[in-house]
């Protein structure tokens, strides 16, 4: 197992799942540890109390929460267990790497990069052969171009995120007028690189100006139970 790979792999999988939250991440990250020191074993038993503590979850249902989203988005799978005295067992799915070379197996990449660099009469046939005790690096997956900038395909597709965040479809409009005006920019004039993050910080600054706006209803009960009065009074006793 390549550990390099396999994170970055993962991190990059975290960028486009719009489902976690910094919880499960960080749930993730201890097993991964785990993982990594059971020298990546097919499956590895783990302690809950130590989980937790090393992944700073304070709550047991927040912690069962986690460890079944992650098995049910797939990146895991979880087997728990019913004795006290065994943990749970985990089998990591492995993300991202299925292009990696597997010693026995036909690989047409790798015949590739053999080819390009087979000699004739004691020479490469590619002009850029490894020389001086350079790597020899393939090149073939590095010309793809990796647009980081993400934009909303619509106003529908914006909508769509805003009523799947439980928000009213005319927040989500509004959202994407005061975008759209501004060709996707932020204030500085910079693109904007992920639109959902901006919606989501957009509906974070909604509900918290709603709740700052709210009537004081409390303080106004409290003014109209001072002003109640009793409809039963006796005239007749002295002041």
């Amino acid at each position: 197992m390549n550990y390099i790979k396999l994170l970055n792999a993962a991190f990059e999988k975290f960028f486009f799942d719009d489902r976690l939250n910094p919880t499960h991440i960080s749930l993730y990250m201890a097993l991964f540890q785990e993982w990594n020191s059971s020298r990546f074993a097919d499956e590895f038993y783990v302690n809950r109390r130590d989980l937790m503590l090393a992944s700073k979850i304070g709550s047991k249902s927040t912690y069962h929460r986690c460890v079944t989203d992650l098995d049910a988005w797939g990146y895991l799978s979880y087997f728990p267990s019913n004795n006290p005295y065994k943990g749970s067992k985990i089998k990591m799915s492995i993300i991202g790497t299925s292009d990696e070379p597997d010693m026995g197996r036909y690989n047409p990449i790798s015949e590739q990069v053999a080819e390009q660099y087979r000699p004739i009469n004691g020479q490469a046939v590619d002009s850029h052969r490894p020389i001086g005790g350079q790597a020899l690096v393939s090149t073939i997956n590095n010309t793809k171009q990796v647009n980081n900038i993400k934009q909303p395909k619509g106003w529908q597709a914006v909508i769509d995120f805003f009523i799947e965040k439980s928000f009213n479809a005319d927040e989500g409009k509004k959202f994407f007028a005061h975008y759209e005006t501004r060709n996707w920019q932020t204030s500085d004039g910079k693109a904007i690189r992920d639109w959902r993050a901006v919606a989501t910080n957009w509906m974070d600054r909604t509900e918290l100006f709603d709740e700052e706006n709210k009537p004081n209803k409390k303080q106004a009960s409290q003014i109209k139970d001072n002003l109640r009065t009793t409809k039963n009074k006796d005239y007749g006793q002295p002041l």
